[in-house]
């Protein structure tokens, strides 16, 4: 038998050779790079800036492309001191606007209200409505509600009535005033009793009847 020794050295070195680490390079294996820094809880990536342009999603856009970034709706151009995007002067939106939407560059306006809201309840432009007896009211262009309200006059009677769906009191009896307790007509004279003859002051009903009371004996009038 030949010696073992010579063929043993020969595997050793073979091993040797195959796990040395001068048969690596940084290039060869690119992790490395992130793997040596990682013990002082640095990890070193790849600087875009001047090269590329990255939006929110992470898509990667090169030197003059145009691109809508996510959170805008405006173009951008990638420039190599980054995104420059369009920042044009969006018109205003109408405050009686009840739809926008966000689709283009400028929000934009797709309905605008065309009603008036009084009450809890909706009408439509120039409708005139009476919310009450005493109302008068009209759905004018800006949405608003212009109302009058009636102005009545003083009821020439003492004991005024308000009847349904009219707003202001109404006289049934006709004009009257007070005689003590009693209320009489206006416009005659009144035996309120025997010896008592009243009449209410000529266009004054608030104020008390003019009463002339003549002597009596026994309910009978004395002359």
């Amino acid at each position: 038998m030949g010696p073992l020794f010579p063929m043993t050295c020969v595997v050793l070195l073979a091993l040797h050779a195959t796990v040395s680490p001068a048969s690596f390079s940084p290039e060869d294996y690119a992790a490395d790079e992130a793997e040596l820094t990682a013990n002082s809880d640095t990890i070193i990536f790849d600087d875009y800036r001047g090269k590329v342009c990255v939006d929110d999603s992470g898509f990667v856009y090169k030197l003059g492309e145009r691109f809508f970034p996510g959170h805008s709706n405006c173009p951008c151009v990638c420039t190599e001191d980054g995104p420059v995007c369009d920042q044009p002067e969006c018109p205003k939106i109408h405050p009686k606007c009840t739809k926008v939407e966000h689709n283009g560059c400028c929000p934009e306006c797709k309905e605008v209200k065309n009603f008036c809201e009084y009450r809890g309840k909706t009408y439509k432009i120039l409708e005139e409505f009476k919310p009450s007896p005493c109302e008068w009211c009209r759905c004018e262009p800006n949405n608003e509600v212009h109302c009058v309200v009636s102005d009545c006059a003083v009821p020439e009677c003492v004991n005024p009535v308000y009847e349904p769906e009219q707003c202001c009191p109404i006289c049934k009896n006709g004009p009257n005033c007070f005689a003590g307790t009693t209320i009489i007509p206006a416009g005659i004279e009144v035996k309120v009793d025997d010896c008592t003859i009243c009449r209410c002051h000529n266009g004054d009903w608030w104020k008390p009847a003019q009463c002339l009371r003549r002597e009596c004996l026994n309910g009978q009038t004395l002359s």
